[in-house]
């Protein structure tokens, strides 16, 4: 019997704390893995070179080479370019400017590299081994220290024009309302992004809250002190899950009616605030604002790879970069 080739793929997710390397196949399978603080030192062609290297010391624990792998697969922050090749003054790499990442990692390791957007790769890893896989039109909203979306339409990645669809957490939800960090005002991501309500919980938190004392003060509470201190039934804890919710459920209702997608995935806070919390209300919230036609069979679910989720969406942009052959 002739022997089936199955290709090995790398994936790397450059995030803003961690680099994650994971080597896997077309099968999904996770054959090897390491992890590191992102550390970055400013200078991208340093901070890249030391990748690399993290990458062939992944290959050679694993006893491949990288002629073994057919694709490496990055997942980084943005904006990224139209084509793929460069991101642009990524705000969550302090000192990287307009930086040729494909190039230079094609370069290093003498294999093709595909690069996407993180929240596109996100996209990519929950429809094709989490939440939604098994749909053909997939939203993955995340919700940490920004919130990104990935839409996958008709079983492909819908990247709009430019690259730059899914940009959901600066469409505004309050018109003229607060300041964010992308130089508008109202948008989604500064009323429930991880990072804004930060600053908001610790300007606000009263100082006999729960939130406050599971944070160990007032300017110490964040997001999951939130979460933790609402499941134990705290006032003000309830309130602020309660406007998460409301401001999240209007972003994905305009989702809905724009996209009229099978499935909604939520990552990070909704997913870690769970049932009761936060999906629940989220849907009840959006069944309330949608036709039924739209909502009747929409499913709201947690996104279900957790901390794997980095290894997965390196993995599934290096199968986005194989081509069609893989879908």
């Amino acid at each position: 019997m002739e022997e089936v080739f199955i290709p090995l793929l790398l994936g790397i997710d450059i995030g803003g704390t961690k680099v994650a390397l994971a080597l896997g196949d077309e099968q999904g399978r996770v054959l090897e893995r390491t992890r590191r603080p992102t550390d970055v030192t400013g200078r991208a062609d340093d901070d890249l070179a030391r990748i690399a290297e993290d990458a062939r010391g992944l290959l050679a624990r694993a006893g491949v080479t990288p002629g073994d792998v057919a694709c490496v697969g990055v997942s980084a922050p943005g904006p990224i370019d139209a084509d793929g090749e460069r991101l642009l003054h990524p705000p969550n790499l302090p000192g990287w400017g307009d930086v040729p990442v494909r190039r230079i990692l094609a370069d290093a390791l003498g294999v093709p590299v595909h690069v996407e957007n993180d929240a596109n790769a996100a996209a990519l890893a929950e429809w094709r081994v989490g939440a939604g896989r098994g749909f053909d039109d997939v939203v993955y909203l995340t919700a940490s220290t920004g919130i990104g979306a990935g839409v996958v339409l008709g079983g492909r990645l819908h990247r709009g024009h430019a690259g730059n669809a899914g940009e959901i957490g600066h469409a505004p939800v309050e018109w003229e309302g607060l300041p964010c960090v992308c130089g508008q005002r109202g948008c989604l991501e500064a009323y429930v992004g991880g990072a804004a309500w930060t600053r908001r919980l610790q300007a606000i938190t009263p100082v006999t809250s729960a939130v406050a004392r599971i944070a160990g003060g007032v300017e110490h509470a964040r997001p999951e002190h939130v979460v933790a201190a609402a499941g134990a039934g705290d006032a003000f804890a309830r309130s602020e899950m309660e406007r998460f919710n409301r401001y999240l459920a209007r972003a994905i209702v305009t989702l809905v009616f724009v996209l009229a997608p099978e499935v909604v995935v939520l990552g990070t806070i909704p997913a870690s605030a769970g049932e009761a919390l936060c999906l629940a209300p989220l849907r009840e919230q959006v069944a309330a604002q949608v036709w039924p036609i739209l909502g009747r069979d929409l499913r709201i679910l947690p996104a279900a790879l957790g901390a794997d989720l980095p290894d997965y969406a390196g993995l599934c942009a290096a199968l986005e970069g194989l081509g069609p052959r893989s879908a």
